[in-house]
C-alpha cells in the first residue's frame, strides 16, 4: 500500500478515503491479512486518524473488514451468497438449507407480529428458533413464530421443550395445504440474543426477511429471519419478484 495524499475533493473526506482503501484491498492484501495500525495508516494516507477511522468502519459495514479482539483489523472473505426460497417453495423445515433447530418457547410476539399473524396482543404463540450456518459460520438466526390454531395435533406430552419440541412443530405445520407466501427485506438492528448467536456487537446492521405463510384459512406462521449484513448477499429464485411499495399496506400472498 503506498503513500496517498488525498486533495480536496466533493465528497466528504473519510468516503473518498473508503474507496482508495477498497482498491488497496483488492490489490495489495490477501484475505485474513492483517492491517497496519491507525497510526501508520493515518500517515501513510495524510489524514487525521479521526477520518481514518469513519472511513475503516464504513468498510466494515460492508464486509470488507472484520476487526477481531487482539488480533487487530483483517481483510475479510467475499460475501457469501444465501439463496433465499421463492415462493413455490414449501414450509419451513421441509428443505434445510443449512438450518439448524436451537428451541422452541411460547411466547407472546411483538405487536407488529401479533397483527401479521391475526392474533390477539396478549395471546402467547408457538416460537421455533433456528439458525443458519453457512461455510461453517453462523450466518442468520429465525425466530419462526406459530399459532396453536395453526398446530391442533401438536401434543405437549411427546416433545415438551427443545429442539425435539421444534421439530414437532415444524412436522405439524407441513401438514397444512401451503397457499402461498409473501417475504419483505429490510435493513435493521441486530437484537441482543440475534447478536449473540451470530457473534455480532448487539445494533450491529443486519438484513431482516420476513415471511409469512398462508392457508386457506388466513395467516398460517410467520417468519423473521435476521442475516447478517456484513458477510451475507441474498439470492433469490427466478420467481422471487420483488416488489417496492411506498405505503404500509399489508402485502398481498403470492
Amino acid at each position: 500500500m503506498g503513500t496517498t495524499q488525498l486533495e480536496t475533493v466533493p465528497e466528504p473526506k473519510y468516503w473518498h478515503l473508503k474507496t482508495v482503501l477498497s482498491e488497496a484491498l483488492d490489490q495489495d492484501f490477501a484475505v485474513g491479512e492483517v492491517l497496519p495500525n491507525e497510526r501508520e495508516l493515518a500517515a501513510r494516507f495524510g489524514v487525521a486518524r479521526a477520518t481514518l477511522r469513519q472511513a475503516l468502519e464504513q468498510l466494515e459495514l460492508e464486509g470488507r473488514l472484520q476487526r477481531r479482539r487482539g488480533v487487530g483489523t483483517t481483510v475479510a472473505p467475499p460475501r457469501v451468497g444465501v439463496a433465499v426460497r421463492d415462493a413455490q417453495h414449501g414450509w419451513p423445515g421441509e428443505a434445510t438449507d443449512g438450518w439448524q433447530l436451537v428451541n422452541a418457547t411460547e411466547t407472546v410476539p411483538a405487536a407488529a407480529i401479533a397483527k401479521l399473524l391475526g392474533t390477539g396482543s396478549d395471546q402467547a404463540v408457538h416460537t421455533v428458533r433456528r439458525t443458519r450456518v453457512t461455510q461453517g459460520q453462523a450466518v442468520a438466526a429465525e425466530l419462526l413464530y406459530v399459532p396453536a390454531a395453526s398446530v391442533p395435533g401438536l401434543s405437549a406430552l411427546d416433545a415438551p421443550s427443545g429442539p425435539a419440541r421444534a421439530r414437532a412443530i415444524l412436522r405439524e405445520l407441513g401438514h397444512l395445504v401451503l397457499e402461498g407466501q409473501d417475504r419483505s427485506v429490510e435493513l435493521g438492528s441486530a437484537r441482543a440474543d440475534d447478536a449473540k448467536e451470530l457473534d455480532r456487537l448487539p445494533g450491529a446492521p443486519v438484513l431482516l426477511v420476513t415471511t409469512r405463510y398462508f392457508t386457506a384459512a388466513g395467516t398460517a406462521a410467520v417468519s423473521v429471519a435476521t442475516y447478517r449484513a456484513d458477510t451475507c448477499r441474498l439470492t433469490f429464485g427466478d420467481s422471487g419478484d420483488v416488489q417496492i411499495t411506498h405505503d404500509t399496506a399489508e402485502p398481498v400472498a403470492s
